[in-house]
């Protein structure tokens, strides 16, 4: 038996959709692979073009799965210093409105070959597995590791009926992640409790922000000035996302805070709000619209204020922090990793935010280490990755308990009750992800329950009609 790895990512979106979901799942496979030791898949949404034209930007379109590989490719090559060695799946998905997500459509495990199926990572598992309805992902892969990047909760409680759909949320999360992973690992707190979870930041900064860091670190040893603008703040256009927070504060703060210029860079669907919103005040604030993080605009800013705390690990701010930035943020469980490093300056009240923005406005931000740099590198990232999911280097082997004969009956009697429980709770999840009605009840997009004849000509996959035949016959 080979003893390489196979890493099967599954994530919730792709490139060029600029959303975590997209890019860290592909830094992680290209990381993974690095060492050319592990066999790593991405397994990526495939969308139909009308789908694509809501999702992408920029007008972006793809003709065939082909083309997006390649956009993909290209896109991850030339942010890294090494050619990666992964392959890339696509699994058919449908972009629902009213969620702005895209889900997955029909079994997506099918995308993996049952002899090379070893270990399924599943980025963002709740929303992977609230409509699955195919093969159980832990009989199918040998470890399961979901991990979680949103705070779901934190979002519906603001909707209408907030609360009553965030208890609804909570349990339908804990259920499906239950049954379908071995291993949980959440990004911070400020995600949900899970079961089988462990708190870790998996997830690294594009290196070309740590080059961006040494070269203001040059800039400030060989005495240059290294920032010529003040503070700014980046982040999608709705008010969710921090804006609320932020312009609060400044109202509120105003005649304190004289002088003080704020650049706020994004597109959303709150963006005409925002710009109202900012023009009532005496402040300086400028609205722009969204950028890449990465664009030398930014390289000028010497202060980051991020107020938001939906966030579960802010990637601008991790990126600011690695282009040695100072970085102001409230004292919230998202911003727990981002504690470790100086030039993070944390408020717990609104006072010490005027007193800590007008500070790092006067003042030179600290140098990095090359132990602060490595913690941001997606180098770092990888190994507390392994870790965390408790992944052995090679394909486990089949072993028996070394329970003493007294005990191992009573053992075995507890093993086989959990067991038979989670199995009728998989039933019971995978008889209701199969009724239209029930699916669409709690939110499914109409008729995904198994991939239209659009999608199935788009990947190469048997008509709708050849499809239901081959899954009666193997059952």
């Amino acid at each position: 038996m080979s003893t390489r790895r196979h890493f099967a990512i599954f994530t919730t979106a792709s490139l060029p959709w600029m959303t975590g979901t997209a890019i860290n799942p592909l830094f992680r496979a290209a990381y993974l692979a690095k060492d050319g030791d592990k066999d790593v898949t991405l397994v990526i949404p495939w969308l139909c073009l009308r789908d694509q034209e809501l999702v992408y930007p920029n007008n972006i379109v793809f003709d065939s799965p082909l083309e997006h590989e390649s956009y993909v490719h290209h896109w991850i090559e030339e942010r890294i210093d090494f050619r990666p060695s992964f392959s890339i799946k696509f699994y058919p998905g449908k972009f629902s409105k009213e969620m702005r997500s895209i889900l997955p459509v029909g079994d997506i495990t099918e995308c993996i070959p049952d002899e090379v199926a070893d270990i399924a990572v599943l980025e963002e598992p709740e929303h992977l597995n609230w409509y699955h309805h195919g093969r159980r992902w832990k009989n199918k892969f040998r470890r399961v590791i979901g991990i979680v990047h949103t705070n779901y909760l934190a979002y519906v409680r603001r909707e209408k009926n907030g609360q009553v759909i965030a208890c609804f949320l909570k349990y339908a999360n804990t259920w499906v992640t239950r049954i379908y992973c071995h291993k949980i690992i959440r990004l911070s707190g400020a995600t949900q409790d899970l079961p089988r979870s462990v708190i870790c930041n998996v997830h690294g900064v594009n290196p070309k922000f740590l080059e961006v860091g040494k070269l203001k670190l040059r800039q400030l040893q060989n005495g240059e000035k290294a920032f010529t603008k003040g503070a700014y703040y980046i982040g999608k256009m709705v008010w969710s996302k921090g804006y609320r927070e932020l312009l609060d504060l400044l109202s509120k703060y105003q005649s304190k805070l004289v002088g003080l210029e704020v650049d706020l860079y994004g597109s959303g669907e709150d963006s005409d709000e925002v710009c109202e919103s900012a023009k009532r005040l005496s402040l300086s604030i400028n609205v722009h619209p969204g950028r890449d993080h990465a664009d030398p605009l930014f390289h000028e800013y010497k202060v980051f204020i991020n107020p938001s705390t939906t966030d579960v690990v802010c990637t601008t701010t991790a990126e600011a922090l690695a282009m040695g930035k100072i970085v102001i943020c409230a004292n919230h469980s998202s911003n727990e990793f981002f504690k470790q490093f100086p030039n993070c300056r944390i408020y717990d009240n609104e006072d010490e935010f005027v007193q800590l923005t007008l500070n790092a406005l006067s003042e030179q931000p600290a140098p990095l280490t090359d132990a602060q740099r490595y913690e941001l590198s997606w180098e770092a990232a990888t190994q507390r990755f392994i870790e965390a999911a408790d992944i052995n280097p090679h394909v486990p082997e089949s072993r028996t308990h070394q329970s003493s004969r007294a005990l191992l009956p009573a053992f075995l009697r507890t093993r086989k009750l959990k067991q038979n429980l989670e199995d009728a709770s998989v039933y019971l999840h995978q008889a209701l992800s199969g009724l239209e009605v029930t699916r669409c009840a709690f939110g499914a997009v109409p008729k995904t329950l198994q991939p239209d004849e659009d999608l199935c000509k788009d990947l190469g996959l048997a008509p709708p009609v050849n499809r239901k035949r081959l899954k009666f016959k193997m059952t």
